[in-house]
């Protein structure tokens, strides 16, 4: 499995560039983060979290940065509960990424995690609260995490690859053709019930307050 230098990660990131289409939707700024809807949403409510400077994944956060970053996760978390009742999330720490600047997804999704890693329970290690994947990027330099609900996990990494969580979600979804953002974007059809998806969110999310 090949990882990639710092240095050719951040050549050409459209997460470093604060012009990128990547940030197009924005929710909500702070000094150190993005709160931005994604373009290429999986489903209603897709939601991404990224930091201003590049780093590979939220393991590679400072103790602080990671404070701050969980502060706006858990009001995110909120949104999605109260607004769509169900909440998700995921990160490629270094596998998986086609993009290599740390942006952890949410949104809703209420299913299985059997219907995102099928491969069986031995892939799958629960953990009980984020910090620890700070200690395993240590250990590791890599992981594979998803949420659903308050339930967390970490992924056995030999079965990482490109799009890993995006492509399964996807078909959770029964959207398979969402999952590859690339291909998405191409597709006019798909990318106008994208925009209607953003739209949705962005109205929600600017009329939370009086949901």
């Amino acid at each position: 499995m090949s990882l990639f230098s710092e240095d050719k990660m951040r050549t050409n990131c459209p997460h470093c560039d604060s012009n990128s289409f990547a940030l197009k939707f924005p929710l909500q700024e702070t000094d150190n983060f993005w709160v931005v809807c994604d373009v290429h949403p999986l489903t209603k409510g897709h939601i991404l979290i990224i930091p201003k400077e590049h780093f590979s994944c939220i393991g590679a956060f400072s103790l602080a940065l990671f404070n701050e970053f969980l502060a706006l996760y858990r009001k995110c978390s909120d949104f999605l509960l109260k607004t769509y009742g169900s909440v998700s999330s995921f990160e490629h720490g270094k596998i998986g990424q086609t993009v290599f600047h740390s942006h952890v997804q949410m949104f809703p999704y209420s299913g299985s995690e059997k219907d995102i890693v099928q491969e069986g329970d031995s892939y799958l290690t629960k953990i009980s609260n984020m910090n620890e994947l700070i200690d395993l990027f240590k250990k590791n330099d890599m992981y594979l995490f998803f949420s659903i609900g308050k339930n967390m996990w970490i992924v056995d990494t030999n079965i990482g690859k490109p799009r890993f969580f995006r492509d399964r979600f996807a078909q959770a979804f029964h959207h398979p053709e969402r999952g590859n953002w690339k291909e998405m974007r191409k597709n006019s059809t798909l990318m106008k019930e994208a925009n209607e998806d953003i739209m949705d969110l962005l109205s929600k999310w600017n009329n939370r307050d009086i949901i």
